[in-house]
């Protein structure tokens, strides 16, 4: 990450389903969340830690929610949504956007880790009409290249392979 000042105060936002398929599916590991988190605050002042996810009734789901807690995450959960015809839907953008839009005059740097370009809308607002500045961090091979544009710097977790935690390992292992 770049322009890291100790004073900067900083608020990071996860979409973790977004970081959780991606790393399944292109490495076949878990996401090391510990590390971003230290990666995306740096030297600054941490003011909020957001870790989104969808509540999907799977085994160890607590215990990974306790997890992220303990790491100095605030997590929000909701359910999976069942639709008739089996099609199944877990969605946390409008959540992430609506947390980033409101607590952003509290802060300098908002760190979005997520690949989605559905986000670019959001990023270009928090630039162009708060005047915060936008870091993303997110797998650069999945990550949407216009989000990756939009932001004021895009860190590339596929770059280090401390981001990642072997199938084969306990989440506990962090």
């Amino acid at each position: 990450m770049t322009l890291q000042h100790k004073q900067q105060r900083v608020g990071v936002f996860v979409d973790v389903q977004n970081m959780y398929y991606s790393a399944k599916n292109m490495y076949h590991a878990k996401v090391n969340f510990r590390e971003i988190l230290k990666e995306a605050v740096g030297q600054r002042s941490l003011i909020r830690a957001i870790a989104y996810c969808i509540k999907a009734d799977i085994k160890d789901e607590k215990n990974f929610f306790d997890k992220l807690e303990q790491i100095g995450f605030e997590v929000k959960a909701k359910d999976l949504q069942i639709f008739p015809g089996g099609a199944k839907k877990g969605d946390w953008d409008i959540g992430i956007a609506m947390d980033m839009i409101e607590l952003a005059p509290k802060l300098d740097s908002l760190i979005l880790v997520s690949g989605d370009g559905d986000f670019c809308p959001l990023l270009q607002h928090l630039r162009r009409a708060i005047g915060c500045r936008v870091e993303v961090i997110a797998f650069g091979r999945t990550a949407s290249s216009k989000l990756t544009e939009d932001a004021d710097s895009f860190f590339d977790l596929d770059k280090n392979k401390k981001f990642l935690i072997p199938l084969n390992k306990k989440i506990q292992k962090q």
